[in-house]
């Protein structure tokens, strides 16, 4: 795989990335998407993954996602990739201590086969994912989701709050009462070519610009220096169907629409495409959204 091994000494495309710290007696902490996905065999249809640090101090929802994903996909023929995925996440994840994903063969099928992965840490479940994969049928293919209008995603300033070391994005803004959000977001590396590992690019990438949505439809409206003490954030469950092949280390475009918010939760659905609009994906996430209130 091209990829920087752990502990490397950072280039300048890792500049910013807080320092790495020693997880366990394993290694540092990846600071590059193939290293992420380089899960260690921990006995039968089982697998161990590493975080990267996030400044927020808690697992990325998309990068555990991903690792399941790969999981499943370890145990699955190569001819088979996946269709649709399906998520809970169950608690929040430590960055200090690896991932275990254990992974049970539900089917195997002529045409689809289904897997369900648990991923573990010390405190408990911190995912839920069930996951399908179908061979390749040659059928009627019909696209109607268009792509919305957006500038290039050169032209877009990157986010301040980024980690370019895995992940790049361009936000375009979102105004009060929209209820929608844009973002053009790619894999920082450079992917080796095995589409199903594509696939888990865009699953980890996946977690990402729709919160935005959420928010502007939110009769409480905060500058967003405000927001963390504002607001409590998550992403609970997510959704997934893959319609056509994509590069994940290119650009491509999340257009996100929220549903409404009730119980504190936002209900978000959205498109992906690339950037020549073919209709790459579609997603569904409920975000928490809640209030923070005072201690009484």
């Amino acid at each position: 795989m091209n990829a920087d091994g752990a502990g490397a000494n950072p280039s300048a495309k890792y500049r910013g990335l807080p320092p790495a710290r020693r997880l366990g007696h394993v290694t540092d902490s990846p600071t590059d998407f193939n290293t992420l996905m380089d899960l260690q065999e921990h006995g039968p249809d089982t697998w161990v993954g590493l975080s990267a640090e996030y400044r927020w101090g808690r697992i990325y929802g998309g990068q555990v996602v991903a690792q399941a994903l790969w999981s499943a996909l370890k145990t699955v023929d190569e001819a088979f990739v996946p269709h649709s995925l399906h998520a809970y996440f169950i608690r929040a994840g430590e960055i200090a201590e690896p991932v275990r994903y254990e992974v049970d063969r539900l089917r195997d099928g002529r045409s689809f086969c289904t897997r369900a992965v648990v991923a573990r840490q010390s405190g408990g479940a911190i995912l839920h994912l069930s996951c399908s994969f179908q061979r390749h049928e040659d059928a009627a293919e019909v696209q109607t989701a268009r792509m919305p209008l957006a500038p290039d995603p050169e032209d877009c300033r990157p986010r301040a709050d980024d980690w370019p070391w895995i992940m790049e994005r361009r936000n375009m803004s979102t105004y009060p009462g929209a209820g929608q959000s844009m973002g053009w977001v790619r894999i920082a590396d450079s992917l080796p070519e095995d589409p199903r590992l594509h696939s888990c690019g865009l699953a980890f990438t996946s977690d990402t610009v729709q919160f935005e949505a959420a928010r502007s439809i939110h009769p409480l409206q905060v500058q967003q220096e405000k927001y963390d003490e504002t607001f409590m954030g998550a992403s609970l469950d997510h959704a997934m169907w893959f319609h056509r092949p994509v590069e994940a280390d290119k650009w491509h475009l999340y257009a996100w629409d929220c549903h409404g918010l009730t119980g504190a939760r936002g209900m978000t659905v959205g498109n992906l495409f690339s950037a020549d609009g073919t209709h790459i994906a579609t997603i569904a996430q409920e975000v928490l959204l809640r209030e923070r209130r005072a201690k009484q």
